[in-house]
């Protein structure tokens, strides 16, 4: 029988009703928690973020550091367009020229008397017939020169590569191949060679 005036010790009660019926459920932080379960909690990190871990020296990290040969959109813009302007600027003008050079090509003949007559060279022009063939030739040659060089322009500017120096190569290109062809009749000329022929034996 127990004696009068004992007071029960905390957890007694919780022991006797583990054994004699069903458990009550676990109590929510500082709702009927014990001193014990209160302390388990405190000790308990809430979740945060995880902060970034400290360099050797204390200091946060560094920003990357951005890689050799990145540009920003505006200044590959820029150069996209530089580049288209200067490209067909340098067609334009390959254009005009192809345009005269075809008109003097069509009369050789008229042309190297002026060069005859501005080198001091007596006579005038006498191969007319291989000049006319020769010149209809170098036509050709510069009207194909040409188009390559704006079909190569154009798929480069698609391409978004860069295209400005195609004509300059183009234009190199095709004029070594148009002044091959010029010199044909012009080396075979009699007038001419009579002139060099004269001017040796002096």
């Amino acid at each position: 029988m127990p004696r009068a005036g004992r007071t029960p010790e905390v957890g007694e009660g919780d022991e006797m009703s583990d054994a004699t019926g069903p458990q009550r459920p676990r109590p929510q932080y500082g709702e009927y928690a014990s001193a014990e379960e209160q302390r388990a909690r405190i000790r308990t990190p809430i979740d945060s973020p995880p902060a970034s871990a400290p360099t050797s020296s204390g200091l946060p990290p560094a920003p990357p550091v951005p890689q050799w040969g990145a540009q920003a959109p505006l200044q590959r813009q820029a150069r996209q367009t530089a580049n288209r302007v200067i490209t067909i600027g340098l067609l334009a003008y390959g254009a005009v020229s192809v345009l005269l050079s075809v008109f003097s090509f069509s009369d050789l003949t008229a042309v190297f008397d002026d060069v005859y007559r501005s080198a001091g060279i007596p006579g005038s022009f006498q191969n007319t017939t291989s000049a006319g063939i020769w010149g209809t030739v170098a036509s050709v040659v510069l009207v194909a020169g040409y188009a390559v060089t704006v079909l190569l322009s154009v798929l480069a500017l698609r391409r978004r590569r860069m295209a400005w120096w195609i004509p300059l190569v183009g234009a190199v290109v095709t004029y070594l191949l148009v002044s091959a062809c010029v010199a044909v009749p012009l080396m075979s000329d009699p007038t001419l060679l009579n002139y060099v022929s004269s001017r040796g034996a002096k």
